[in-house]
């Protein structure tokens, strides 16, 4: 491994796809080097992570299959990538050398098929560009991650996204039908589009969620939704607690309604949106789809919701219907906060997990109280449930802080890392999973046996069955200390 040069892979990069596809930029590998987790750090252009040799832009699966392998033959750490809107360290390499897969111009539309209801893209394919493409047709995916404008398939797929109507649509594994995936040797993997199968383990849960550590995914299909923007019903009520509030949105889901959108807002996160109107909890729906089903489901969540005595309609309902409209984040966004992290050390993140309904609650008082027991200059912390189960929901943590040393190399020593490691000890020992959407990525790699328990040695052994030589995104998941244990 320490016999490949830089520049010897560079040009073997070049020489599988060509000049124009290989990025060299001293700039941009160093931007490329970390993601969202070190924003704070990035924004100041302190770059703690390895750098990147290259970043490559293959443009067709048999580029894919060939870089890979290469990167195989060779021991090349290999960072998959497409939007790059990643948060958990999972775009940063824990070895060098290391390159950066790119996908972006794998952005084909490849088959709308109305009658299956199914979408075929490659992985490069925007999801906003999808999305709206597919609503002029009157069709939806029903995924609306927060990073909707930034998120190829590729990442939603590999990550094990979810997005912000899943209690009607379900997460990215229940919309995806069938993909296609290059192998760290350089194979290429196909899973046909079929409704179901009963024929062994579905394997297209191997690559769904695998976060580039077992294939670099090049094509997915997904279902098809109605799109009925005007069958939409907003409501929204504060709530006295968040116990009742958990408790409001458990009855809900466990009735059988599934409106698009069922969210608890504590008051300190609400005071974000809207400070004046944070002084308790807030409940949040949206119903959708055919019309007579859009209007019963919320006519018995309003019912169920106002038999309640500890709950208050909110007003101005128009508030709501705003908000809806700036539930993403556009690059706008992304670069007023970068703005701010270069002039100012107030830094605000989250982690997310989730759990079964007896513990949740649980979790957010321990989770809140811990943290502004043991956590110095913090500016708040608070929490949301937005994706709800029969048999549970999540919690997202948003909390912020103030660097008082002003120092974004070691934030994440000091704040970040003790943060993220509180919720994650409060919510392991509830039984509750350390992370619902975000991923595992380095950043809660460390807790990955805590995770799994009796079953990690599972999860390891087929990490190590498709890259036996540790080359897809090596510490993703199963830190490198972890790899060469015995089991």
């Amino acid at each position: 491994m320490d016999t490949v040069t830089k520049d010897a892979i560079v040009q073997q990069l070049i020489q599988l796809t060509s000049r124009d596809q290989v990025n060299v930029d001293p700039d941009q590998l160093n931007y490329a080097s970390l993601d969202f987790y070190r924003k704070y750090p990035r924004a100041r252009k302190i770059y703690q992570a390895p750098i990147p040799v290259a970043i490559v832009y293959p443009e067709n699966v048999a580029q894919v299959a060939a870089v890979l392998k290469y990167a195989n033959d060779t021991g090349v750490n290999v960072i998959p990538r497409t939007g790059g809107s990643e948060i958990e360290r999972g775009l940063e390499s824990a070895r060098e050398p290391h390159i950066i897969v790119d996908g972006s111009r794998l952005n084909q539309i490849l088959k709308f098929d109305p009658e299956d209801m199914q979408l075929t893209v490659q992985a490069g394919v925007p999801l906003k560009q999808a999305e709206d493409w597919l609503n002029e047709k009157g069709y939806t995916t029903g995924h609306l991650p927060q990073s909707q404008p930034l998120a190829d398939f590729g990442g939603l797929v590999a990550t094990r996204s979810i997005g912000q109507l899943s209690t009607l649509y379900g997460g990215i594994e229940d919309m995806v039908v069938g993909l296609e995936a290059v192998m760290p040797d350089g194979r290429i993997v196909r899973i046909k589009n079929v409704p179901r199968r009963s024929v062994g383990p579905d394997i297209r849960h191997v690559f769904i969620g695998n976060e580039g550590s077992i294939a670099f995914i090049t094509e997915v299909t997904v279902k098809l939704f109605p799109y009925l923007p005007d069958t939409y019903h907003y409501l929204a009520y504060t709530v006295d607690t968040m116990r009742e509030g958990f408790r409001l949105l458990r009855d809900i889901v466990a009735a059988g309604y599934r409106p698009s959108v069922i969210r608890l807002y504590d008051a300190q996160d609400w005071s974000q949106f809207y400070p004046k109107h944070a002084e308790k909890p807030v409940l949040i729906f949206r119903t959708e789809g055919p019309q007579p089903l859009s209007d019963a489901t919320a006519g018995a969540i309003k019912a169920m919701v106002e038999a309640s005595s500890q709950t208050q309609p909110y007003e101005p309902l128009d508030e709501i219907i705003d908000w809806f409209k700036h539930l993403t984040w556009t690059q706008k966004e992304v670069d007023a906060e970068v703005n701010q992290l270069e002039k100012t050390p107030f830094v605000g993140f989250t982690t997310e997990v989730a759990a079964n309904w007896h513990e949740i609650a649980n979790i957010f008082e321990a989770v809140t109280a811990r943290v502004k027991k043991e956590i110095p200059n913090l500016y708040g912390i608070g929490g949301h449930s937005s994706h709800s189960y029969v048999n549970g929901t999540n919690l997202y943590f948003v909390y912020a802080f103030i660097d008082a040393e002003d120092d974004p190399a070691g934030e994440m020593a000091r704040y970040h890392d003790p943060i993220n490691k509180i919720i994650v000890e409060e919510t392991l020992k509830r039984g509750g999973t350390m992370s619902h959407h975000h991923g595992v990525g380095k950043a809660r790699a460390p807790f990955i046996k805590e995770e799994y328990g009796s079953s990690y040695w599972v999860l390891k052994t087929l990490l190590k069955s498709f890259d036996p030589k540790n080359t897809m995104n090596a510490g993703n998941i199963i830190p490198l200390e972890f790899w060469d244990e015995p089991d």
